[in-house]
């Protein structure tokens, strides 16, 4: 790999970590209610969102009454954006006249948007109105990354309290998640983005001139829209000349300001963040995909200032990024290989980024390798669905990655919130067994670890593992399933994996091959998408709500730290042992087996 390269990817890691703790100390103090620009200045309108809400804004929660507030407000969220897909063919700011969205893609759609997944199995300018992309989908990205937000503040508050009884207030939570760090960060970068000519309008979809007129064969269609077909079952063609194009537009950079930001994903368009209009050079390129890790990272060092000890944030934030840094440097490799069944054809594979033969299949000749690779495992390690390239064309070892940076649980970085939880709930397994192993009652942060927590961490790390693998086997067993499958064999197979774990994950990206806007794959991904989700968060908020009544236990020498190296790669152990011990079967059936072909 080119020098250039290497220095892009160092450039990337140095800025994310840079940022770590100016942004975290930040959301520190705002879940703190301590002095800050912006809660300061917009304290008055807080207290008035509080007043027309009837939110008493002083009284905090159980974990239950935040759970049942919690579960509540998501499920009315789904329920909009379900309503909103079903009327936009009624409603205003549709100039493209897209009509109703069927009950199945549009139910797959709001547990998608509710759960922070934002899976996409339409193409957003050919069948969403701008009514639904601004007030179903990106009001949603706000509301699904606050609510990852709020779970995660709720635990971290019960680790630093002692024999408390509240975790906090989740109407209040919400309100500073969005007010105080995701809007206007939003509009900042929204900002950017149009300067870099990503688009914002209302106008309706422009029409233009092609420069050269284009011939193909259209299918004949009977009187009721079926194409025909000849004696021997072949389609009736006939020749048809396409002189003009459709230009899609819309008002795209304020969705994709909030998406990359809470770790939503999805696309505008199709195309997703491929798409000129979504993302036009490597300016944007490199700051939508810093913005995707910006907050997870952060959000280790707010853990740290909240509990009392950086030292805490900073572990686990070296955590994730050795084990980024890794994965992301096996997909660059894997991707500068190439594929050696091109040699034994006699083809050039040769390209102009590297002289060793590079797969530059499905990907953006603007970005490269570098930056597709990069994407590639950034937007799999956070819980968010965008894509710059297309995964399904990726070397199996290149594809492994993104699919198993999932399958691990998302807590590498992870979503906003949803990660940094994610990653306690290993933690607390991790202090379990460390403890069995030293004789010691195990705790973390001076609260004892018993068996309700390890009871609850256990729940939130199997729930999206069975739910990944259990989707698999129905996608290989029912018939539906496989009708939906592009390619053969062991690629297949991965294509369906990839779905299951992306839904599993509340990720959102797809492996792509797979035609997955089908009554099967629609009702089965959002019913793994919301337990995959709130069979995660009801666990933590119980761990949480056990914690935070606890006394904490003096440090003593028999204490485990959890700050140094050690325990960061006990836990990089931990994390790995567990995701490889349950899909190392799966992959093998996959990319695995996939890789040792190319080679035969």
């Amino acid at each position: 790999m080119i020098a250039n390269g290497y220095l892009q990817l160092a450039f990337y890691i140095v800025v994310l970590i840079a940022l770590a703790k100016p942004v975290g100390a930040y959301m520190a103090r705002i879940y703190s209610d301590e002095p800050a620009v912006l809660n300061r200045a917009g304290a008055p309108f807080e207290r008035l969102i509080y007043r027309l809400c009837r939110v008493d804004a002083s009284k905090e929660m159980g974990w239950i009454e935040y759970t049942v507030a919690l579960l509540v407000f998501n499920l009315l969220g789904a329920l909009a954006v379900y309503g909103l897909q079903r009327l936009q063919v009624y409603l205003p700011f549709n100039p493209a006249a897209m009509g109703a969205v069927s009950p199945d893609s549009s139910f797959n759609t709001a547990i998608s948007f509710m759960t922070n997944t934002n899976w996409q199995g339409y193409g957003g300018e050919s069948t969403m109105s701008y009514l639904t992309q601004m007030a179903a989908l990106g009001v949603q990205n706000f509301l699904s990354a606050a609510t990852g937000m709020v779970v995660v503040i709720a635990l971290i508050r019960a680790f630093a309290r002692h024999t408390a009884q509240t975790v906090g207030n989740f109407w209040v939570d919400m309100t500073r998640s969005i007010l105080y760090i995701l809007l206007p960060i939003s509009l900042v970068f929204a900002i950017v983005l149009v300067s870099q000519g990503v688009v914002q309008t209302f106008s309706p979809y422009h029409t233009v001139p092609l420069v050269e007129s284009v011939e193909y064969d259209n299918p004949k269609l009977d009187a009721a829209g079926q194409p025909l077909k000849d004696e021997k079952g072949s389609p009736v063609t006939e020749k048809a000349t396409q002189k003009e194009q459709v230009i899609a537009v819309g008002p795209a950079a304020s969705q994709i300001a909030i998406k990359q930001l809470g770790t939503n994903g999805g696309g505008f368009f199709n195309a997703n963040s491929a798409h000129p209009f979504e993302n036009p050079t490597p300016l944007s390129n490199f700051l939508q995909v810093l913005a995707i890790l910006l907050i997870p990272g952060a959000l280790c060092y707010t853990f740290g200032r909240m509990v009392g000890d950086t030292r805490q944030g900073w572990a686990l934030l070296a955590t994730m990024t050795i084990v980024l840094v890794g994965l992301l440097a096996l997909c660059v490799w894997a991707e500068h290989q190439g594929n050696p069944q091109f040699a034994k054809l006699g083809v050039d594979q040769v390209t102009s980024e590297s002289q060793s033969g590079a797969n530059m299949e499905g990907k953006e000749t603007r970005f490269g390798i570098v930056n597709s690779a990069l994407w590639a495992t950034t937007t799999t390690a956070a819980s968010n669905g965008s894509v710059n390239a297309m995964h399904d064309s990726f070397t199996p070892l290149g594809g492994l990655v993104p699919m198993w940076l999932i399958q691990l649980g998302e807590v590498i970085f992870g979503g906003v919130g949803s990660g940094l939880y994610g990653m306690l709930m290993f933690v607390v397994v991790g202090v379990f067994v460390a403890g069995l192993m030293i004789g010691r009652t195990p705790e973390y942060l001076g609260k004892k670890i018993e068996s309700f927590e390890i009871k609850m961490a256990s729940i939130a790390v199997l729930v999206p593992l069975f739910t990944a693998l259990f989707g698999t086997a129905m996608g290989v067993m029912f018939d539906a399933g496989k009708a939906g499958v592009a390619n053969p064999a062991a690629h297949g197979f991965s294509e369906i994996l990839y779905a299951f774990s992306s839904a599993s994950g509340n990720n959102g990206s797809a492996f792509a091959g797979l035609s997955a806007n089908t009554p099967f794959y629609n009702t089965a991904l959002g019913v793994v998408m919301f337990f995959a989700r709130f069979w995660i968060i009801v666990p933590v908020l119980a761990l949480a709500g056990s914690v935070v009544t606890k006394k904490k236990v003096p440090v003593s020498a028999g204490t485990l730290p959890t700050h140094d190296l050690l325990f960061v790669l006990w836990m990089i152990g931990v994390v790995i042992v567990i995701g490889a011990l349950t899909f190392f079967p799966a992959l093998a059936l996959g990319p695995i087996v996939e890789h040792l072909q190319l080679y035969k």
